[in-house]
């Protein structure tokens, strides 16, 4: 069993990191349609103004997931907090009480 492979399966599974599925190229695709629907608006889709605005809502609802999701699998808040650029206080201000 190589060194790495045995060190990881010695870590409580709660400290375990997963095995990624999405990378930073789906992180960038993201961003694109993002941006390219920000284009699409601009050039007078007056319509799609309000779909673009609730895509800022499901961001929101996203990253809210996302960190209750790594504190409950064993994040500290000042981990995540330093992830975020902001203090361990204001982390888990903002989603302690969401859990």
């Amino acid at each position: 069993m190589s060194t790495v492979k045995h060190a990881l399966t010695h870590l409580p599974r709660s400290r375990r990191r997963r095995d990624v599925v999405e990378n930073d190229a789906f992180a960038a695709f993201a961003r694109r349609i993002v941006r390219a629907h920000g284009r699409r608006v601009a050039t007078g889709d007056v319509e799609a103004l309000r779909d673009l605005v609730a895509l800022s809502a499901n961001l929101d609802d996203a990253i809210g997931e996302a960190v209750i999701g790594l504190h409950a699998f064993g994040y500290s808040w000042a981990e995540i907090g330093s992830r975020l650029g902001i203090s361990k206080q204001a982390a888990q201000q903002r989603w302690g009480g969401q859990s």
